[in-house]
């Protein structure tokens, strides 16, 4: 069976070899993910070099860091207890102390108000603001533990105006330019001019790289529709938007988001905690396994482990965990295709891809073969979330490595001058020889008569054996 939604792992500088790649590669990772938070980009680089020493065929997305605020670095861990006062304050440089805890927005206190809460290291420990002077906070520490340097800082019901892009994230930016990234997913959007400051970059220097918004707090839930104009796709990134807003809203959140994109055809990637025991355990919690199976209930395009394969203990355990219960979930339910209304920009592409999946439900089609140039027709037939593989023929690699990111898409790079005959033969030989479909299986093939910018004008319906034979009316 094959699997059809993607695995994002995010792969660090601490283990990153040709072979750990490669094993995570034939396990079922399907997207390579950086997070720039704690490297530099001489680090990041061996990374990229190792990924397309392994395959051309893995795309890479890098996060930035985005309008985030950190603590700052500090001599020793610090411990805090339950109903302790300390000091918090904002200083760019200053380093944090059994005095007072500072974090890295000058600006900090003058923006908070007493009653406030101030949530560190994704909320493991909270605070809540007491008294407010003229340079610092004394809070009371709602649940104790110890405060690092460079931890997460999340202010729930506070809204603060941080440029949504800071040094590091444009040093990023020109590093996944030079080096001909796929992927920028960019942190903490709030709204469509978090998108378009990256955008406009990306234009200035006409690099094709594709944006990835992640969602991670109230702001960007609420003006999801604007953010989705600017996109190639969202990550919802659970562990910030649980502290920004309620963690029982999460669920719902979660459902309305898949569904929006499903709609208007983005990429949707689930993130965040999916197998967060496996860094330290061998084996999976049951709530764990039942979140990814939700998220594939809900319809996402792909799942992502984080710690599991960037520095846990069990990183081929956890994908290999992930890879059958995504393939297990799957087998067990059906889209509606009919659900939704999605946007008619192409009124006949929409029209030919609905027929193309329907197929596979009515008449138990086994596969759809299509070709695509921009990739914009293999999302059309992604967005229906059938229950076969769409192989899309790609005129381009880059092409090739965006639909990796997209549920049931498998990509490959094809010829140019291939006609529409030779295309459909071709894949269907590679498929029989690799044994992922038969001579008697029914296939649909989407293709079009008229140019690749005519979209697609036909879906035709029939064996594998009747396809490769020579009686052909093309």
């Amino acid at each position: 069976m094959i699997k059809l939604t993607k695995i994002v792992a995010t792969i660090s500088d601490r283990k990153c070899d040709e072979d750990f790649i490669q094993t995570l590669f034939e396990e079922g990772m399907d997207v390579v993910r950086i997070n720039t938070a704690h490297q530099q980009p001489e680090q990041t680089l061996d990374i990229v070099k190792n990924v397309r020493k392994v395959s051309k065929r893995i795309p890479i997305m890098v996060d930035t860091k985005g309008p985030e605020i950190r603590t700052n670095p500090s001599e020793e861990d610090l411990l805090v207890e339950t109903g302790q006062m300390i000091h918090v304050s904002g200083h760019s440089t200053r380093a944090s102390g059994k005095q007072c805890i500072y974090v890295n927005f000058p600006d900090f206190v003058h923006r908070m108000k007493p009653g406030k809460q101030i949530m560190i290291d994704d909320g493991d420990i909270a605070l809540t603001v007491i008294e407010k002077s003229n340079d610092r906070l004394l809070c009371r520490v709602e649940n104790g533990g110890v405060i690092k340097g460079r931890k997460s800082v999340n202010l729930p019901g506070t809204l603060i105006d941080l440029p949504s892009l800071n040094d590091k994230d444009l040093e990023y930016i020109d590093f996944s330019i030079r080096h001909k990234l796929d992927f920028i997913a960019h942190s903490f959007v709030r709204n469509k001019e978090d998108v378009l400051a990256i955008q406009k970059i990306l234009d200035r220097h006409e690099s094709p790289i594709k944006i990835i918004a992640k969602i991670e707090n109230q702001q960007g839930v609420d003006h999801i529709d604007e953010i989705l104009d600017h996109v190639y796709g969202i990550m919802i990134a659970r562990g910030d938007l649980a502290i920004e807003v309620p963690a029982e809203r999460i669920p719902g959140i979660q459902a309305n988001l898949i569904k929006e994109c499903m709609r208007r055809k983005k990429a949707v990637i689930v993130a965040t905690q999916m197998l967060h025991s496996m860094i330290e355990n061998p084996r999976p919690t049951r709530a764990e396994v039942s979140d990814i199976a939700t998220a594939v209930f809900s319809g996402t395009d792909a799942v992502m482990l984080s710690g599991e394969t960037a520095f846990g203990k069990y990183p081929l355990e956890a994908l290999r965990i992930m890879t059958r219960t995504l393939k297990e979930a799957e087998s067990s339910i059906t889209f509606s295709i009919d659900s939704e209304v999605m946007p008619h920009d192409n009124e006949i592409s929409i029209f030919l891809s609905k027929t193309a999946v329907r197929s596979t439900q009515q008449i138990n089609t086994k596969a759809i073969i299509t070709d695509t140039d921009t990739g914009k027709t293999a999302r059309y037939l992604s967005a229906y979330r059938g229950r076969v593989p769409i192989y899309a023929q790609c005129y381009s690699d880059k092409v090739m490595r965006e639909l990796a990111i997209n549920y049931g898409i498998r990509a490959d790079y094809m010829k140019l001058e291939l006609s529409k005959k030779e295309f459909s033969q071709a894949t269907l030989m590679h498929l029989i020889e690799k044994g992922e479909i038969g001579s008697e299986d029914l296939i649909a093939v989407l293709a079009g008569n008229f140019g690749k910018k005519a979209g697609p004008s036909f879906v035709e319906v029939s064996t594998a054996g009747n396809m490769l034979s020579d009686q052909k009316p093309y």
